[in-house]
């Protein structure tokens, strides 16, 4: 544990957002490499079977992490404030409304796959194959909620090196059996959801214990797993808010999308291969974000306002170094990181177009870093609702830029439109939060 209301804010933000973000480029390398498994192992019906529950899976896991992240920013403000009482309530409330939900969606998830697969217009020869799959994978649903619940809790109180641990066995461990039961048994689709689900529940079961063991302060006692009236209206006014904020985003992607798939074959690989590359640059940004919300909400709990103004502004410039830094990465390598995702020859306007999208998201990056970096100090402060907003703003200016420029402009267009997206949640962003910080150090 460790008690961000003292010491080296830099300290505190960059070791805190390290393990954030090797914790995320490994789930991303996962994701690819469960990916290539299937399809290699199994054949290019199951890798179409996973592309296609993969949408589906992301809004749910969105949500439900959504959740814990908005009731971890309240954990930090009751660990900052020493208030264990608190926290150990806050964590029992969560625990039980995130059950619940995790029930709630789980079940019609797997009574209504069909339905969900005829409203995505599933090819009939894989139709039944990727039923499979997203009903396994709904059933793990819980097993997620567990983690990302108990990881939030560990991670309120400035660890977040021991969720990597958990994340890294898990992502091996599926990896592994993957390879042994796909390839040496030659199982199918089912054992590839299932191996994914077990793997998410030893990943719950570790933290579990960790906190059993480790730090037995953050469990709740036999008192606190009494229903707190007061503590569950707190912990669900910063978590639902997150949750939908979390849903927001992966909703406009699929609108996007549409668009994209309109401009051809070429574009349509393009974008895939670049939306990754994005993904990786993008983590960063997310996890300094992250850093500041536990720094200011552990210091709102303190009653410090000078050091979240001071916190927060070292994690903006934290944003902007690394926002010109990856910039320039990208706009030098672009083509080269485009290339990684098909081979040279016959696909030469691919990565044609992943170049052109790259040369213009290097000037932009620093866009992201920014919107993140005020979207923390919102949740740090407990402004959820802000964060909504800002991303409804963000992403339905970004899809209608889109559907104006894609068609006349191709990808440079949709690059375009992640800028104005990003500008716009800025024109919003920077003046509420620089009010908000001077009423909160006026207060003093």
């Amino acid at each position: 544990m460790k008690n961000m209301t003292e010491g080296s804010l830099y300290s505190h933000l960059w070791r805190y957002a390290l393990p954030l973000i090797l914790a995320n480029w490994l789930q991303l390398a996962y994701n690819a490499a469960d990916s290539m498994i299937a399809g290699r192992l199994i054949g290019k019906e199951a890798l179409a079977a996973e592309g296609i529950a993969a949408p589906v899976m992301n809004l749910v896991i969105l949500a439900v992490s959504g959740l814990c992240i908005g009731a971890g920013v309240f954990m930090s403000e009751c660990y900052g404030a020493k208030d264990m009482v608190s926290f150990r309530r806050s964590l029992s409330a969560v625990m039980k409304a995130g059950l619940l939900l995790s029930l709630a969606i789980m079940v019609p998830g797997v009574l209504l796959t069909p339905a969900i697969l005829r409203i995505l217009s599933v090819p009939a020869e894989i139709f039944a194959i990727t039923g499979i799959y997203l009903r396994i994978t709904f059933i793990g649903i819980p097993f997620t909620f567990i983690y990302n619940a108990l990881a939030a809790a560990i991670k309120s109180v400035g660890d977040s090196k021991t969720p990597l641990r958990f994340l890294a066995v898990c992502s091996v461990l599926n990896i592994v059996l993957d390879l042994v039961l796909l390839g040496i048994f030659h199982f199918g689709i089912a054992v590839s959801a299932a191996t994914t689900v077990f793997a998410q529940a030893v990943s719950a079961g570790l933290a579990y214990r960790c906190i059993v063991r480790e730090m037995p302060q953050l469990l709740p006692e036999k008192d606190d797993l009494k229903t707190d009236a007061a503590i569950l209206k707190k912990v669900m006014n910063y978590g639902l808010p997150s949750a939908l904020q979390q849903a927001v985003q992966p909703i406009g992607k699929v609108l996007i999308q549409s668009q994209v798939n309109m401009l051809g074959v070429s574009t349509i690989a393009a974008f895939n291969a670049v939306s990754r590359i994005d993904s990786f640059a993008l983590i960063p940004e997310q996890s300094i974000a992250a850093s500041i919300s536990t720094l200011i909400a552990q210091n709102r709990g303190a009653g410090k306002p000078e050091r979240i103004r001071r916190g927060f502004l070292t994690g903006i410039a934290m944003e902007i170094v690394y926002g010109i830094f990856i910039g320039i990465a990208v706009l030098f390598t672009g083509r080269y990181l485009t290339a990684l995702f098909v081979s040279g020859s016959g696909n030469e306007a691919v990565i044609r177009e992943g170049t052109a999208y790259l040369a213009i998201m290097a000037f932009l990056y620093v866009l992201p870093g920014l919107t993140n970096g005020f979207q923390g100090y919102c949740r740090g402060v407990g402004k959820i609702p802000v964060t909504i907003l800002c991303t409804f703003i963000q992403i339905s200016l970004r899809t209608l830029g889109t559907y104006m420029l894609a068609e006349r402009t191709g990808i440079r267009g949709i690059a375009a439109a992640s800028g104005i997206g990003w500008t716009a949640m800025l024109l919003f962003e920077i003046p509420y939060v620089f009010m908000h910080m001077k009423k909160l150090t006026d207060r003093r």
